[in-house]
């Protein structure tokens, strides 16, 4: 609701459908909106009279105003129509105090139909009955009319509102980037347009505005933000669209601190502004290193709402504890840990094997278990194999008590880590361990820099390929054949981390910034590690390159996600949630029927023709 000195008063209403109150009574109003509901009573008609700001009921009364009652009685729901009257107090024991209109009601004297409706495919007025997401999507604008969706809706208007205010009051400028640009790895394929002025060739719809922004710190803006649309040829899920927004900042002379302590002040004024009522679990932010939360929460993205942390079970377990299993990771350099799931050693033997078969599909061989039941029996298939003393050791490493399940995987670092940690959030929101209510921010840093890629035998920048490296960590940046074309997995580069950060909110990947390389060597010298020739490196990053030469002052930032953020402060776990037109899971619009053919005319513009795609496995 707008601030009460600013007027939506237009030639159809003089207030909205939720600004009157009792101290309005005795005025006259004229109100506009939809009819959500429709009461009749014979002599009286009774319309609740509905806008984005709320409802008002109205009350036509023929006795005194017959021929506003005749237009009423054709009205059904979700006509449109402009009334004018006496706002009045209800009768007492009629108020209701759902409604901040609840104590008043406007007695019409006029009624006047602007647009008839047909029956809505879903019910408008009742927001918990349960829609097809499919029939949301194809009426979108009618679920919109929906509270919960148009509440949805306008925290986000609230929390860009807040990015923006937060922004110009720190110093930053805004500027728009273009959304035609060239072709560039980001990790993802592009969308591209073809262009009819230069036949032959293609623009490609941003991923990000990472190059441009970093050339907006060459050019002096010093502070730069934006609301930036961003486009990804990718495989959905409910938290990836192919176009989304994001919030993309960046500043010069800057260290990591600096960024770090911006964003997160940043985060929390916006977060304030946007829902006071929500509680930050933590101020200031707790920070981890990416080995502390593979290591402790086996996810670099770790919700800290609850504990259930990863343990490791090595210190516990002599080099022959009796359980091969156990052994043969151990002296292959593996990794057996296990998490705690408080209350849970009565499950059935049936529950047992679908969490054996959820890590299975996780990719674990197997899933070992300890059930403590009360009394202080250990029930586990791996129990005979174990020596008294060895299984006191684990419950003790472990810290479980009565009634509690140690579950255990054992396997490489990596494997153990994403198990456990994926069968630690199911296992949380099933015990409901996590407060629904509170935002747990956290900082991850120190990133691996590359990431092996054995198929194409080269190293990947873990965030994006502009990322700088750890001071001390650079003279890493090397292969161990001393020739950057020739790389291994036994790499120096392997080791190197990166000054990556990322923000992540109960479990959610918010964004991820990091310090850039701002000298064109150092760059060049990683590229070479990621397997881009020089004349590679101009065709792609050219502008860069050559902007580096004209005096590149230190800069980082940061990309945080404004779909995914709406997304967690309204308590969604799908970005469709949180937009006004979003597509479905194969990437179609259902409204506007989009993708659709493109018309020859257009093709024989563009002197293109569809020639058709390979069958899959041909």
């Amino acid at each position: 609701m707008p601030d009460g000195s600013v007027s939506l008063a237009t030639p159809y209403r003089t207030h909205t459908n939720g600004q009157l109150r009792a101290a309005d009574a005795g005025t006259t109003a004229r109100l506009a909106g939809w009819v959500h509901r429709r009461r009749d009573h014979g002599q009286l008609i009774f319309l609740d009279l509905r806008d984005r700001h709320g409802i008002t009921q109205v009350v036509i009364d023929k006795a005194d105003a017959p021929e506003a009652h005749a237009v009423a009685s054709r009205v059904r729901s979700e006509f449109v129509v402009t009334v004018e009257g006496d706002v009045a107090l209800r009768l007492p024991g009629t108020e209701n105090p759902k409604l901040p209109t609840g104590e008043i009601e406007l007695r019409a004297s006029a009624v006047e139909i602007l647009s008839e409706a047909k029956t809505p495919p879903f019910y408008i007025n009742e927001p918990d009955a349960p829609v097809d997401e499919g029939l949301r999507l194809k009426y979108r604008y009618l679920d919109i009319r929906r509270q919960p969706m148009a509440d949805r809706l306008l925290l986000r208007s609230r929390m860009v509102q807040a990015i923006r205010e937060v922004h110009h009051a720190h110093g930053f400028v805004e500027v728009e980037t273009p959304t035609l640009i060239k072709s560039t790895p980001e990790g993802a394929r592009d969308f591209i347009v073809p262009s009819r002025l230069q036949p032959g060739t293609v623009y490609a719809l941003p991923q990000s505005p990472q190059q441009l922004k970093q050339l907006l710190m060459v050019a002096g803006m010093d502070r730069y933000f934006q609301i930036a649309r961003c486009y990804r040829d990718e495989d959905l899920r409910g938290d990836r669209q192919p176009e989304f927004t994001q919030l993309d900042l960046e500043m010069s002379f800057v260290d990591e601190a600096t960024v770090m302590a911006f964003v997160e002040a940043m985060v929390i004024e916006v977060t304030r502004a946007t829902d006071p009522d929500r509680p930050i679990q933590q101020v200031p932010f707790p920070r981890f290193t990416y080995d502390e939360v593979m290591d402790r929460f086996g996810s670099d993205k770790p919700d800290v709402r609850f504990g259930m942390e990863l343990v490791d079970l090595a210190p516990a377990l002599t080099p022959d504890s009796g359980f091969r299993v156990f052994d043969e990771t151990l002296a292959a350099g593996g990794r057996v840990k296990a998490i705690v799931a408080p209350g849970m050693a009565t499950i059935t033997r049936r529950e047992i094997d679908e969490l054996t078969e959820r890590a299975r599909r996780f990719g674990a061989k197997g899933l070992a278990h300890l059930a403590l039941e009360p009394g202080g029996e250990i029930k586990s298939p791996i129990a005979k194999f174990l020596s008294d003393e060895a299984q006191r050791a684990l419950i003790e490493r472990t810290g479980a008590g009565d009634s509690d399940l140690i579950l255990i995987v054992a396997d490489s670092a990596a494997v153990t880590a994403d198990v456990l940690g994926r069968l630690r959030l199911e296992l949380g929101e099933r015990l409901g361990l996590a407060d629904p209510d509170a935002l747990a921010y956290v900082w991850v840093n120190r990133f691996p820099m590359y990431q092996w890629d054995g198929e194409l035998g080269r190293w990947d920048a873990t965030h994006n390929p502009f990322s700088g490296v750890v001071p001390e960590d650079e003279a890493l940046l090397v292969t161990a054949s001393g020739d950057p074309s020739r790389p291994s997995p036994d790499d120096p580069a392997g080791r190197a981390r990166a000054l990556q950060y990322d923000l992540v909110v109960n479990g959610w990947e918010l964004g991820g910034g990091s310090i850039r390389i701002h000298r064109r060597d150092l760059l060049e010298r990683s590229f070479r590690l990621q397997g881009q020739t020089i004349e590679g490196m101009r065709e792609k990053f050219g502008a860069v390159l050559e902007a580096f030469e004209y005096g590149a002052p230190p800069h980082g930032g940061i990309a945080l996600g404004i779909d995914r953020w709406a997304m967690v402060l309204s308590q969604q776990t799908n970005i469709r949630e949180v937009m006004a037109f979003p597509k479905t899971q194969s990437g179609t619009d259902p409204m506007l029927e989009a993708p659709s053919p493109p018309d020859p005319a257009q093709l024989g513009e563009l002197g293109l023709r569809f020639v058709g795609l390979p069958e899959k496995g041909t």
